[in-house]
């Protein structure tokens, strides 16, 4: 049997330990990682699925189609089965705007995503004045506080197990595991000495507005994304910024900012608020390797470095991730066997 382990339980993690039990259901799985559920980067996420083209350098056009299409046929089928609800997903409709007109024309998800349209001159007036461009569409909004509990279930309903633990250096692993995952995001940093991962910071605020029934974004700083209970007030980009403390001031300048954008903003009761750092990486890393550890091979999986698109990206990457855990199972059953 197989023995393979996944490092890291965010979104990515937990959709690539999942999507490996489907391609290899004989092999023995387990995750493992510090910090599980809501302890995670992925829960404080809006979960929006609009994959940002400026947000992601270094991946063939072409590459990215494919992990976007993979992950909006995932997150599409869930928001349209009886297991919306259950899992989180649904779909919402709402607006973008801003200054820069490839944000509209972005060709990486209008193909995808439904009614996508950019807007006439008089409805972007009407709606906000402030920026030049505009467009509407539907999508899928995912709420992780469900999907991941979810997937978890599933994955240990099919055998999986979890493993609390800090792992310092993947090849501490050999012997225990033959392949190892490796989805540890900004933790690749220490894992592997990656100093190409640098984190975003990001902040929101979470109000209670339950009149707020569409998203909307200006620019890529300001955006509402409505859940079951709240709606997720955004942002902040603070690229290379290490510490996870909510700042009052900047809070009150994303809810200031927010106004401009939605007006309706105003009336809304803070509930709550959050930052954390998203794991940046130009391109991100999902590629295989073999490593020789005490003379015997190490199937080696990477895949991270999503930023801000972890959970719009995670189902397709995932999907290509098992595929290159199946591929390199070979090389190491077939060494483990001699």
């Amino acid at each position: 049997m197989v023995r393979i382990a996944v490092i890291g339980a965010g979104m990515v993690g937990l959709a690539t330990a999942v999507n490996v039990q489907k391609v290899m259901p004989h092999a023995s799985i387990t995750i493992i990682a510090d910090k599980f559920g809501n302890n995670t980067t992925s829960a404080g996420a809006g979960g929006i699925f609009r994959p940002s083209a400026a947000l992601i350098k270094g991946v063939e056009p072409e590459v990215l189609k494919t992990w976007i299409k993979d992950s909006w046929d995932y997150f599409f089928g869930l928001a349209m089965s009886p297991l919306a609800g259950e899992t989180g997903n649904g779909l919402v409709s709402g607006f973008l705007f801003s200054d820069d007109l490839k944000d509209i024309e972005d060709p990486l998800y209008k193909d995808v995503l439904l009614n996508f349209r950019v807007m006439t001159d008089e409805e972007r007036r009407r709606l906000n004045s402030k920026f030049k461009y505009g467009c509407f569409f539907t999508t899928v909004i995912t709420q992780t506080k469900k999907l991941m509990p979810w997937l978890m279930t599933q994955f240990k309903s099919k055998g999986g197990r979890i493993e609390f633990r800090t792992v310092g250096k993947i090849e501490e692993l050999a012997g225990q595991y033959d392949i190892v995952i490796n989805c540890t995001g900004l933790g690749s940093r220490q894992l592997l000495n990656d100093q190409a991962m640098y984190p975003v910071k990001g902040q929101l605020a979470i109000v209670k507005a339950p009149w707020i029934k569409t998203f909307a974004y200006g620019g890529h700083k300001t955006y509402f994304i409505p859940h079951d209970e709240y709606v997720i007030v955004g942002g902040t980009r603070e690229e290379g910024n290490f510490n996870t403390d909510v700042v009052p001031q900047v809070q009150d300048d994303i809810l200031q900012r927010a106004a401009e954008v939605l007006p309706q903003v105003k009336g809304a009761k803070v509930i709550g608020s959050w930052a954390g750092l998203r794991p940046h990486r130009d391109p991100l890393r999902l590629e295989k390797e073999l490593l020789m550890v005490n003379g015997k091979k190490l199937g080696v999986v990477h895949n991270y470095g999503h930023g801000a698109n972890g959970i719009s990206l995670s189902w397709g990457t995932a999907i290509k991730a098992a595929k290159l855990v199946e591929e390199i199972s070979g090389q190491v059953v077939k060494e483990s066997k001699l």
